[in-house]
């Protein structure tokens, strides 16, 4: 098969303009968001509807063509970008941007994939409810990319992560045939829960082109606070009293340390310390409630104070505004977008037991520091579900180049630990390529001979984002 062939074929499925093959107009979907991986495609295509993309699957499955999907193109392992010199394409849903439907009754939506996540949220709160997703990357982020990574962001703690946002499932198969699971049901207790193989698969099974999605009544107040802690074991103490008082009215517990909040000071615009001195961890606190009645702010206010009581607490800033909540969160969403103007970093997406965290901490940084003494640990995340980021990298170019020749080091160190705990060396980013070969020693050959035994079942030819998750069959 020659590649004009292919080409014809594919501007058959969806139209001349929408089948990419100049190198400018393929640019921005051959690299990752980070600029780490770089890949090449026989062709960037567009699809418009669930139709199409099952005539695109159709082609490539008959011409033993790989595909890789790709959505807002946000990931942060390289799970949407082609590696070099392969035999594939590039689908891109960025055209399939239609809301099916929405129940306010039955609190569902049913979204294509190329759907924002921002889109959805805002869809959502024009029925007067809630889709509970929040991530830094909504304005960019699709839906389809979320589900097919199980993205988490910042309210797990309350709602879940993606998985638990997600009812019904469409799905196009490798050979180009469609599944339409789009059920809206609660309970459908009649076999394998079909839709859970794609949740997470990253692309690696099928295309995910349209979802139900689970709705939620939507808050009518909020409080947030930013409160400096003695250290990460304190920050424990206080979520549990925060729990304990305030149930499910938690929505979000961020622990955050200084590090990572100076580099937020020092590359975004507007950024302004919330507090006065300096702490070495804080906690960005926030609640919420679908009643109008709670005075939350008191609420918050008495927490902080029993805190400050209890020794946990040093200093707190409650928003008094709707813009102060916002440029709260500003700080907190804003730290990967710092770290990407700094430069270059190796970064860790783990999660842990939530009571362990305060003992992986310390014995992390005492590894770091004495393995790779010129190393600066910029450390924050989703304490109150166990997710961590601890990103690694060092304060001056020249040093942090070298630091970054020894990746695999610092990942061994530092995954190692996480293991110990009975962790999890992957919280939320996925696999991608980032971590296909680390899983070999975190997972199981019982684990991993599963995984293979369900890609070889639903995608034998291997065609669906080769070489992303799944390591090569001789690597385990």
């Amino acid at each position: 098969m020659s590649q004009p062939e292919l080409i014809d074929a594919l501007i058959e499925c969806v139209g001349r303009a929408h089948v990419l093959t100049a190198a400018e107009d393929q640019t921005l979907y051959l690299s990752d968001w980070r600029g780490r991986y770089h890949g090449t495609a026989h062709a960037v295509v567009r699809p418009a509807a669930t139709s199409e993309v099952a005539a695109v699957m159709a082609c490539c499955h008959a011409r033993g063509v790989g595909v890789v999907p790709q959505g807002g193109n946000t990931g942060l392992c390289g799970g949407a970008t082609p590696r070099e010199g392969e035999h594939v394409i590039v689908l891109a849903l960025d055209r399939m941007k239609m809301i099916r439907a929405v129940d306010p009754v039955d609190n569902t939506m049913v979204a294509e994939a190329g759907c924002t996540l921002a889109q959805i949220q805002q869809t959502a709160a024009e029925a007067d409810r809630l889709f509970p997703l929040s991530l830094a990357s909504e304005g960019s982020c699709q839906i389809g990319g979320n589900i097919a990574t199980n993205a988490g962001g910042v309210h797990v703690l309350r709602y879940g992560n993606t998985r638990q946002q997600v009812l019904g499932l469409e799905v196009v198969l490798p050979d180009g045939s469609v599944w339409n699971g789009l059920r809206t049901l609660l309970k459908d207790n009649t076999g394998y829960d079909l839709k859970q193989l794609f949740i997470g698969a990253e692309g690696t099974l099928g295309i995910i082109t349209a979802a139900a999605l689970r709705l939620m009544p939507r808050p009518r107040q909020r409080a947030v606070a930013w409160l400096a802690v003695v250290d990460p074991e304190a920050a424990l103490k206080l979520l549990a009293a925060a729990r304990d008082r305030l149930g499910e009215r938690v929505s979000a517990f961020e622990l955050i340390s200084q590090s990572a909040l100076d580099v937020v000071l020092r590359h975004i615009p507007g950024a302004r310390a919330p507090l006065a001195q300096p702490a070495a961890w804080s906690v960005l606190l926030e609640v919420s409630d679908v009643a109008v009645d709670t005075q939350l702010d008191a609420a918050l206010e008495g927490l902080a104070a029993d805190a400050f009581e209890a020794g946990w607490v040093e200093d707190a800033a409650i928003a008094a505004s709707e813009a102060q909540c916002e440029a709260l969160w500003a700080l907190r969403e804003n730290i990967s977008e710092a770290q990407r103007i700094e430069g270059l970093s190796i970064k860790h997406d783990v999660s842990l037991p939530v009571s362990a965290i305060p003992a992986f901490l310390v014995r992390a940084e005492q590894a770091i520091s004495t393995g790779f003494p010129v190393a600066r640990i910029v450390a924050f995340g989703h304490m109150g579900d166990g997710n961590l980021h601890y990103n690694i990298s060092s304060a001056d170019a020249e040093s942090n180049a070298a630091l970054i020749e020894q990746t695999e080091a610092v990942n061994r160190c530092v995954h190692d630990i996480i293991a110990d705990f009975d962790g999890s060396i992957s919280a939320e980013h996925g696999i991608g390529q980032l971590k296909r070969a680390e899983i070999v020693r975190y997972k199981s050959a019982i684990e991993l001979g599963l995984m293979r035994r369900i890609k070889d079942a639903i995608d034998p030819r291997g065609l669906m984002n080769p070489g992303k998750v799944l390591p090569d069959a001789e690597d385990f």
